[in-house]
């Protein structure tokens, strides 16, 4: 045993962790088992996750995942995708096992009011841009000399859609800012509001957590890293996340095959396994697991 073991040791001896404590964490499901299990039952209730990778490895499915099982769970969801349509979101989460189109639906770039309460409200990028031209008419009203000019894919458009998405999802009371009733929020991601300003990237992370973190919201943000350097686009968002899940590949032209990989690096509240989990995408399953 290391001197650090047995320090660690002797602390545990004289102040045991309380089970109480533990048990009194509530656990919010990421929709895979082998994940859940790996997190003690889950991600702790109003934390911020940020899952880490190069294109491919399979971080947008790991959102689809988090997402339908709040769907599942009751819980409302927001999902604000810059990669892809929410249409193609809906098309290959299908193939993989999990039928969005089950839940009331609707997205802040349509211009009829919903028809219905919906599960899950959509900000894709045509709803950032009608946000973002709603913010700069009211800058305009409010003063004609000083016009600030809004960005679909500007940390101030991301926060008022996401405030937005709150009103039609009907989480929120009038004169509270905070949700009521749990909320999932996906964010896929990150890394296009600061793909022009990297060096950005800490300074929006900041500005978002303390607009938009709330106990009752347990949100689930991916960030890019480049395929040549295998380094993130802009530095910051892992600094402020509650618990990060880095996923990766093998080189291809040495392996001559695609080897995903999942570990999680950090978890806060959480005693988190250590050991990276192979990933396979498969038909009807989504992300399956193996250690």
């Amino acid at each position: 045993m290391t001197a650090a073991s047995a320090n660690w040791a002797r602390l545990n001896l004289i102040y045991p962790p309380s089970r109480s404590d533990v048990s009194e964490v509530e656990r919010i499901s990421t929709g895979i088992k082998e994940l859940d299990d790996a997190l003690e039952g889950g991600i702790p209730k109003g934390s911020w996750v940020v899952a880490t990778g190069e294109p491919g490895v399979g971080k947008s499915i790991l959102a689809m995942h988090f997402a339908y099982a709040g769907l599942k769970a009751g819980d409302p969801v927001v999902y604000v995708t810059t990669e892809q349509e929410y249409r193609d979101v809906v098309v290959q989460a299908r193939q993989l096992g999990m039928d969005f189109g089950r839940y009331p639906t609707y997205s802040l770039g349509w211009r009829k009011e919903p028809e219905e309460l919906p599960q899950i409200v959509v900000v894709d990028i045509f709803g950032l841009l009608k946000v973002a031209r709603q913010l700069t008419e009211k800058s305009k009203e409010e003063s004609s000399d000083k016009v600030k000019r809004y960005a679909a894919l500007s940390v101030d458009t991301l926060i008022e859609a996401i405030g937005e998405a709150y009103k039609v999802l009907e989480v929120v009371e009038e004169g509270r800012g905070a949700p009521v009733r749990h909320v999932r929020l996906v964010i896929d991601s990150m890394s296009a509001f600061w793909v022009d300003k990297p060096v950005m990237a800490r300074k929006y992370s900041y500005q978002l957590k303390i607009a938009t973190h709330r106990d009752n919201v347990t949100a689930l943000l991916t960030s890019q890293y480049a395929p040549t350097t295998g380094q993130a686009y802009g530095f910051g968002l892992e600094h402020i996340a509650d618990g990060v899940i880095h996923m990766w590949m093998d080189d291809v032209e040495s392996a001559r095959e695609v080897r995903r990989h999942l570990i999680i690096k950090k978890m806060r509240m959480t005693n988190h396994s250590r050991k990276a989990f192979d990933v396979e995408i498969e038909p009807g399953r989504g992300l399956v697991l193996r250690q």
